[in-house]
């Protein structure tokens, strides 16, 4: 990207709107209620012929530093130091108000580039709203419709010309190329070799989530080694999806930080619903999930719930016991919390839990080796030939039932995907299988071919029966 905007104003004016129209996409949350936007969030932003880099900031507020709203006031602060220009967003329908000109003053300070953009004018009674931007002495408005994508061309007009052609259209900037990620791609079950495909040098998409108040962005933040994103003792602070990017060990991670999820019979308000719904997205494009446990008060029901619907969308989980700084005897607590692992989460056995704290970075190192660890074997395949010699060891220590009087036989195994661990088993009368014996194969496999703590999924087929044709024709 060529340069970066910074969008701010007081709450409501309508920045997460633009935001959203510029970067093409409902990216931000948007809501009546005012100061829905907490953290600082960036997007690639398309403007006519212009390509740069967006950042959508809380609504700027008058309240002390210790406060929420003045830990909000000193993202979108830092923002503007990020930013090449500023569009500083007033509300034409509603008019100016003393904290618009407060505002107006800090931007003419900063000394960056401003555009002031009059949002809403097509609303009907705007004009006032809009001939009263003059007096703030930041130059001509802009109006525009960030709904309706009114003005847009007039809004590209004035970026050109407060930053300049030579910043806005660099010659020197090449069109970056989008590298193929083939990690979906289908293999040759057959190949022997296709144990080895797992790519190191391939981002690795990391979601953090968990109860509200369990240290999720304080986590975030200590791996940035920044105050990046937005933290305090008030439970359900971060409410937007927050993706950042930071190389570890040489490999680019992008971690998205989410809402805080209650139980579902308190999720009340709309803007919750839809903070929880934006974290839902999170975890089914991440590859690998860590669910961030509250080391003080563990496994609470919704933290088996938040498990349990991360295995059940296929994603790698790895577990984080966070605030261990707290915890008085560690090791007979980590002992406990090993046996209540296994036993509260039997559907991922093995799974991987490590203690930390976000506060003092104990045992940050240690959760990202064990996220990369948990991610090969989310990729992992077999071959199809050490498949079968596996089927036919396995059903010969301990065959299946037979049922009616008929044995069951299974045939042939094979490798259907990866991401997570797929498997097809040709057999006969599929639906007679006890789901008793499906486990005990899902487990033998799990141990047999070291796949801990990720899904694993194993579907029965029935093979074509040769002779169906003659005996519909008699």
């Amino acid at each position: 990207m060529s340069f970066t905007v910074a969008i701010v104003g007081r709450p409501n004016v309508g920045k997460s709107t633009l935001f959203n129209r510029l970067v093409g996409k409902k990216l931000a949350l948007v809501d009546d209620t005012p100061g829905v936007t907490r953290d600082r969030r960036p997007g690639d932003a398309k403007l006519v012929d212009l390509r740069f880099t967006i950042i959508d900031t809380a609504g700027l507020e008058e309240a002390g530093a210790d406060t929420l709203e003045g830990r909000m006031r000193a993202q979108t602060e830092m923002a503007i130091d990020e930013a090449d220009l500023t569009l500083f967003v007033v509300d034409a329908k509603a008019g100016l108000t003393p904290l618009d000109k407060t505002f107006g003053e800090l931007l003419r300070r900063s000394g960056k580039p401003v555009v002031l953009v009059a949002n809403k004018s097509e609303a009907k009674g705007s004009d006032g709203g809009f001939y009263d931007a003059y007096t703030l002495g930041l130059g001509e408005p802009v109006p525009i419709s960030a709904e309706h994508g009114q003005g847009m061309i007039d809004l590209r007009d004035a970026i050109v010309e407060a930053i300049g052609e030579d910043a806005a259209f660099p010659e020197d900037v090449d069109e970056a190329v989008t590298d193929v990620d083939v990690r979906d791609s289908d293999f040759d079950d057959e190949d022997e070799d296709a144990e080895g495909l797992y790519d190191e040098s391939l981002p690795l998409r990391v979601a953090i989530v968990g109860r509200p108040n369990a240290g999720k962005s304080t986590l975030i933040n200590r791996f940035l080694g920044e105050d990046r994103l937005l933290t305090g003792p008030e439970a359900g602070i971060t409410r937007d999806s927050i993706s950042v990017e930071w190389d570890w060990r040489g490999r680019t991670i992008k971690m998205f930080d989410t809402a805080g999820m209650r139980r579902k019979a308190r999720v009340q308000e709309k803007l919750e619903k839809l903070s929880v719904a934006d974290a839902l997205r999170s975890i089914r494009f991440a590859e690998t999930v860590v669910i961030v446990f509250d080391a003080t008060i563990p496994f609470e029901k919704q933290d088996l719930q938040i498990a349990d619907l991360v295995l059940r969308e296929g994603r790698a989980a790895v577990l984080a016991f966070n605030k261990w700084d707290m915890i008085e005897d560690p090791q007979a607590f980590l002992t406990d919390l090993r046996e209540k692992t296994e036993r509260l989460l039997p559907q991922a056995r093995g799974i991987r839990a490590v203690p930390i704290s976000g506060q003092t970075g104990y045992g940050l190192d240690k959760l990202m080796q064990s996220i990369v660890d948990t991610d090969k074997v989310w990729n992992k395949r077999i071959s199809t030939a050490k498949l079968n010699r596996w089927l036919d060891q396995t059903t010969t220590q301990h065959p299946p039932p037979a049922v009616s009087g008929r044995r069951l036989k299974l045939k042939y195994m094979t490798q259907v995907k990866a991401r997570p661990p797929a498997f097809m088993v040709s057999c006969t009368r599929p639906d007679a299988l006890p789901e008793s014996y499906v486990r005990y194969m899902t487990n033998n496999l799990r141990a047999d071919f070291q796949m801990p703590g990720v899904p694993i999924r194993i579907h029965f087929k029935a093979g074509d029966n040769p002779f169906e044709n003659r005996r519909k024709k008699r």
